[in-house]
């Protein structure tokens, strides 16, 4: 069983239910060392004090918080565990709200949510209504030095929490808009008929991080001994006519493909070049000025 991060209950009324939290994803990502240049030797980061000029343990190492500048009180752990709030201990669901008006800018993190033993009847119980209602609940949860707003809802197989940022935290950028009323309906049908023609179920595992991939296959050339072959660099994008290009890429999408395990991929690369090899758009004439 995965290692839970939070242990506490789930309060759903009047009903309490034994839980833990168990985190459901984390980025992998290949990590580096920092290495003394002239002898390959590892950098290692030593706390100091600069006041007394020298090197200081661990165990003598507390909080502050700086309240004027140079100025800190000093925060006890014991102190903070006094003023946690009950969501420490407790997850309480505030409300009930509709699916689909949780705007997923707001999502941070993701969670398994699983009963202990004794909560397993009350626990099935709030997953099926939930899953029936086509509501998620709201909840507060304190981990992590932080009261979050959590949202719980029905994953395929019990239920999913997923830790919120509050509003101020989102960027509201207001001049952030999108004039429709320069896209002709032409222009509109055929970029649906595209989406349709590319529409297909969400399968997550036919995606991978390039990247990744890359760097690994570099470091592993590097061990035996070969060239790092560098990767080629996308041609830069024309200027094209969007009628054009997008009738293009519907005939070479409509295509079959020539690997059958391999449809989408070759059809988003044969739009890629349908949209390269368009015929550009020719630039508007400019009108003299009269008088």
């Amino acid at each position: 069983m995965a290692h839970a991060i939070w242990k506490g209950h789930l309060s759903f009324g009047l009903i309490t239910i034994p839980i833990s939290l168990q985190a459901a994803a984390r980025g992998e990502r290949i990590s580096f060392n920092q290495l003394h240049k002239h002898d390959n030797s590892r950098i290692k980061m030593v706390k100091y004090c600069a006041l007394e000029d020298k090197p200081i343990p661990a165990s003598e190492i507390v909080k502050g918080y700086e309240y004027e500048k140079d100025r800190y009180l000093v925060i006890e752990d014991e102190e903070i565990k006094k003023v946690a709030p009950p969501s420490a201990k407790v997850m309480e669901i505030l409300e009930f709200v509709k699916a689909d008006e949780v705007d997923p800018v707001y999502l941070e993190s993701s969670y398994y949510l699983a009963p202990d033993e004794a909560g397993e009847k009350p626990y099935a119980l709030f997953f099926e209504a939930l899953k029936r209602s086509g509501f998620y609940g709201l909840a507060k949860l304190t981990m992590s030095a932080r009261e979050h707003v959590v949202i719980l809802r029905p994953g395929k197989a019990g239920l999913m929490a997923h830790t919120m940022y509050y509003a101020d935290e989102v960027r509201q950028v207001d001049e952030f808009r999108t004039d429709t009323s320069v896209v002709t309906d032409k222009e509109l049908n055929l970029a649906m008929m595209l989406i349709n023609t590319l529409a297909g179920g969400f399968e997550p595992q036919k995606y991978k991080d390039n990247y990744r991939e890359n760097v690994r296959a570099m470091i592993e050339a590097k061990m035996k001994g070969e060239k790092v072959v560098e990767m080629p660099s996308p041609a830069p994008a024309k200027v094209v006519d969007i009628l054009s290009a997008l009738q293009a890429s519907l005939d070479r999408a409509k295509k079959p493909a020539a690997h059958a395990g391999t449809a989408a991929g070759g059809q988003v690369a044969e739009i890629s070049e349908a949209v390269a090899e368009a015929p550009a758009a020719k630039p508007k004439r400019q009108r003299r000025k009269v008088g």
